[in-house]
């Protein structure tokens, strides 16, 4: 998709879901969005981690998801499959930040290294970011295991619900640059 085309569907969205795998600049990209769209952003991540890496219970979990969804307007940055339909059917714009798995490791491992010990301003208070081994592998299977799940929520998307894929860094820097160069309509917190 043409810039230009993505950055008219940018304008009109109300309920962006910002999704790809691990290291694919997600958190980063829905930093910028948000403000710029005037869109309150939640970082998934720093509402299911508790300090000490310790994840929310699935039931509290899903309650959280549902109460995010149901908002008006909204930016969730994310993936937890489990409640990606919540997100999905509630999107009227999916962003799928679709990078290369040496792309997404090499930003994974360079971020681990970076930020070693410090909590990330989109991690959740108490959890440091660590070298993480799993996470890796994670990252590494996922274009095998959880890629064909976007593609089949894609395909199954309703006509009324844009996506923009995102394959490469140059393409979310070419829709950054676009963005930031342009007027967008400002929407005020109480929407």
């Amino acid at each position: 998709m043409p810039a230009e085309a993505a950055l008219d569907i940018l304008r009109r969205a109300e309920r962006v879901a910002l999704i790809g795998c691990g290291g694919s600049g997600k958190s980063t990209l829905a930093a910028q969005l948000a403000p710029r769209l005037g869109l309150p952003l939640t970082q998934l991540d720093t509402l299911f981690w508790k300090p000490g890496w310790v994840p929310t219970p699935t039931g509290e979990w899903d309650a959280m998801v549902a109460s995010l969804v149901a908002q008006p307007s909204w930016l969730i940055d994310g993936n937890y499959g489990r409640t990606m339909p919540l997100r999905l059917a509630r999107a009227d714009l999916v962003i799928w930040l679709d990078l290369p798995t040496a792309t997404c490791l090499w930003r994974a491992f360079r971020r681990a290294f970076a930020s070693r010990g410090k909590v990330r301003p989109d991690m959740a208070e108490g959890c440091p970011e660590h070298f993480d081994l799993g996470f890796l592998r994670w990252i590494a299977g996922y274009r095998p295991r959880q890629r064909p799940d976007v593609l089949q929520w894609r395909k199954d998307a309703p006509s009324t619900q844009a996506w923009i894929t995102l394959t490469s860094a140059a393409q979310v820097r070419r829709l950054w640059t676009t963005l930031s160069a342009t007027e967008c309509r400002v929407r005020s917190s109480g929407r």
